[in-house]
């Protein structure tokens, strides 16, 4: 089968296309062949090596939409459309994963939508609503908020009916896009807390979602409101963000942190209610994701570069097949 490996840590162009056998499986696996898998920014930190670890060769991809062709005393069976998380990356024509991540979908949902949800929508579900436990009565911010996960968190906010949507953009030419998606105000990183403080009548804001990190949760610390709490799930920035207990402790301001990729590992069992309610709204098209370009598997390096660009809107897909 196809795949996409690399032997070395570096830039877009260590990426290779490579054939190797089809993997074999173990007990309660899967073996998908694949049709469409996105790109996370995740992605790009493990080909760097800012966040990978393990032996080469080395093959990225969180998560993938496809048809199972064979099951090892699994729940699934052979032709069950699904999205899953596999073992091994999924920049592959065929993957394998473990039937505890591994989500049917219905008929309704088109492969390339699918694609754009486990990583992204899956946090974002969990965020909203069991993390940041998000309510109408708040005042939320969403930082990056024009790629797939803030993409996601502004609609489910939305959805809530917020009392004010604030969200954060790297560029000025993404204010359109997350505007259309529901934000009430979009900002870029230097002025947000100026914004938010004007908003809320200098009350600061209730909850806010950090991905970034580095001077931009200090930043956010200057906006969060008494008994707000701040829930910071990456590190886009590629620093480390700092803060102190006297942020804390007599503001009655919260500070939680969440890793979908450490909750796969250890507890696997609490993504499948959010995963299912994401895929029927996604079926039923209550939710989307805008898909800003799809590139064959053999075109990787072009994707990664295009990636690197921090341009574009919603989500970028691989089409495996």
């Amino acid at each position: 089968m196809k795949i996409i490996q690399q032997f070395e840590f570096g830039s877009a162009d260590v990426l290779q296309v490579q054939q190797i056998h089809v993997p074999s499986l173990t007990d309660g696996d899967v073996l998908i062949e694949g049709a469409y898998t996105s790109i996370n920014f995740a992605d790009i930190k493990n080909r760097t090596g800012a966040k990978a670890k393990g032996a080469f060769p080395i093959t990225l991809g969180l998560d993938l939409a496809g048809t199972v062709i064979e099951s090892c005393s699994s729940q699934f069976e052979v032709g069950d459309r699904v999205i899953a998380f596999p073992k091994n990356g999924s920049y592959s024509e065929m993957a394998v994963a473990h039937e505890s991540l591994v989500y049917k979908i219905p008929a309704t949902l088109s492969f390339e939508q699918a694609a754009t949800m486990p990583t992204v929508s899956f946090l974002a579900e969990i965020l909203v609503n069991a993390i940041g436990n998000v309510s109408n009565e708040d005042t939320v911010i969403i930082h990056s908020a024009s790629g797939g996960v803030g993409s996601m968190l502004v609609q489910l906010c939305k959805q809530l009916q917020c009392q004010k949507i604030i969200a954060t953009v790297g560029s000025r030419n993404k204010i359109n896009y997350v505007k259309t998606l529901g934000a009430d105000v979009v900002c870029t990183y230097e002025d947000f807390v100026e914004v938010t403080l004007e908003a809320t009548n200098s009350f600061g804001a209730t909850v806010i979602f950090d991905s970034v990190a580095g001077n931009i949760t200090a930043d956010s610390l200057r906006c969060l409101a008494p008994f707000g709490t701040l829930v910071q799930f990456g590190n886009s920035s590629g620093e480390k963000g700092n803060f102190t207990t006297n942020d804390v402790h007599s503001s009655c301001r919260s500070i939680k942190g969440f890793s979908l990729g450490t909750t796969r590992k250890l507890k696997p069992e609490f993504i499948r209610p959010f995963a299912e309610n994401m895929i029927d709204q996604f079926s039923n098209q209550t939710l989307q994701l805008h898909i800003d370009r799809i590139f064959n598997l053999e075109n990787i390096i072009e994707a990664h570069k295009y990636f690197e660009k921090r341009q574009h809107h919603g989500k970028i897909l691989l089409k495996l097949n």
